[in-house]
């Protein structure tokens, strides 16, 4: 999903998109891509809309990566779980796994988090970690053992918040888009979760993106995070 705004980012993303913005100093879709290519999954919908064709032209069929790239718009600011759908509309098939475009994960979790979901067989799967911990941008996600029971948890005292990498299968596909707009990834998890299926919660280490204009200094330039 490389569509949104990057509203938190203005006015950086008023003129760059946020998935070609650079984390240690390489665009974080390109870490993206990369780290599915080693993870073998190789056919690549991108979702865009803001400044698609930045994302575009940096992506391109991604031959360079090692992966094939198909391009899907998404015309307005629709939501997360829209963003899906159409992607799904233009071939998408499940199983899948969905991910923002503007996350860096710890190298070889993409994989680690395809093969746990693979072996699972639960409907759905969310990545969930300890680093970063819930805060006001980030809900913490209840689980029991290995299930996620709620998407959105109060517990001040919960460590866990989800990264935005979910693992995909019918029971979810067909949920989507049935809240009200924006349409929202989770609300279709939720809404599976309430009927009975079972959503795997998958472990995985530190994730690091751009949310405000100062990260963009700290995770280029660690030498300057105040300690």
């Amino acid at each position: 999903m490389a569509a949104g705004e990057g509203t938190r980012l203005r006015p950086l993303t008023e003129r760059w998109a946020k998935p070609v913005l650079p984390i240690d100093g390489r665009p974080v879709v390109a870490l993206l891509l990369r780290e599915l290519a080693g993870a073998r999954l190789t056919r690549v919908w991108i979702v865009i809309g803001h400044l698609a064709e930045q994302v575009e032209l940096l992506s391109g069929d991604g031959s360079a990566f090692g992966v094939e790239i198909r391009f899907v718009q998404q015309p307005a600011a629709l939501g997360s779980a829209d963003a899906v759908r159409r992607a799904v509309d233009a071939g998408a098939a499940p199983p899948f796994l969905v991910s923002a475009a503007d996350t860096v994960y710890t190298r070889g979790d993409v994989g680690r988090f395809a093969e746990a979901f693979a072996g699972s067989g639960a409907s759905g799967a969310v990545a969930v970690r300890l680093e970063p911990s819930p805060g006001p941008d980030r809900h913490a996600v209840r689980r029991r053992n290995e299930r996620v029971e709620r998407l959105r948890d109060d517990d001040p005292a919960n460590p866990w918040s989800a990264a935005p990498l979910w693992g995909v299968r019918a029971p979810v596909v067909d949920r989507l888009c049935l809240d009200r707009p924006p349409h929202e990834l989770e609300n279709a998890f939720q809404a599976a979760i309430d009927a009975g299926e079972t959503v795997a919660a998958v472990e995985i280490g530190k994730t690091r993106d751009l949310t405000y204009p100062l990260d963009l200094v700290q995770e280029n330039f660690p030498y300057l995070r105040s300690t």
